[in-house]
């Protein structure tokens, strides 16, 4: 009964991220082509940034998506979510809000310093869980050779 309710389990999670690895994937495409299109706006004179800032939030936009998309990809070849690419996302996520408020002189002190911490924080994150993943290999390495 267990291995019936896991079986379909696994067939629905399977279907689910797949349909979201789908609709990511046309995410991408019409804002590679919503890109492509906009290069026109650039060439129209409105100061130094003109529409450049646009033109970089979708830029960023299309890394975010890139980098959870290979999240879901990597969950097929190891049926476990990796912490790395979520928080490489998160990452990416928490450096565009900075470039854009940067960008548009728009982002308070505060603001600033909570994006900072918060980055700092995700970062450790990331390093952390990679020297977990390393061990975690090295063990199940270790325990691979012991049973031979």
């Amino acid at each position: 009964m267990f291995v019936q309710l896991k079986d379909a389990f696994d067939k629905v999670v399977n279907v689910a991220f797949g349909s979201v690895i789908v609709m990511i994937i046309i995410a991408i495409v019409i804002g590679v082509v919503q890109l492509v299109l906009s290069i026109s706006g650039l060439l129209e004179f409105k100061g130094i940034s003109g529409h450049y800032i646009d033109f970089i939030s979708d830029v960023l936009t299309i890394y975010v998506l890139v980098e959870l998309s290979r999240s879901l990809i990597e969950y097929f070849h190891s049926h476990r979510l990796r912490l790395t690419f979520i928080l490489d996302a998160a990452i990416i996520f928490i450096i565009r809000e900075l470039l854009i408020g940067l960008f548009k002189h728009n982002l308070e002190p505060e603001m600033l310093y909570a994006l900072s911490a918060f980055l700092f924080v995700i970062g450790a994150l990331r390093i952390a869980s990679i020297v977990v993943y390393l061990k975690e290999k090295e063990l199940n390495d270790l325990v691979c050779e012991g049973s031979k």
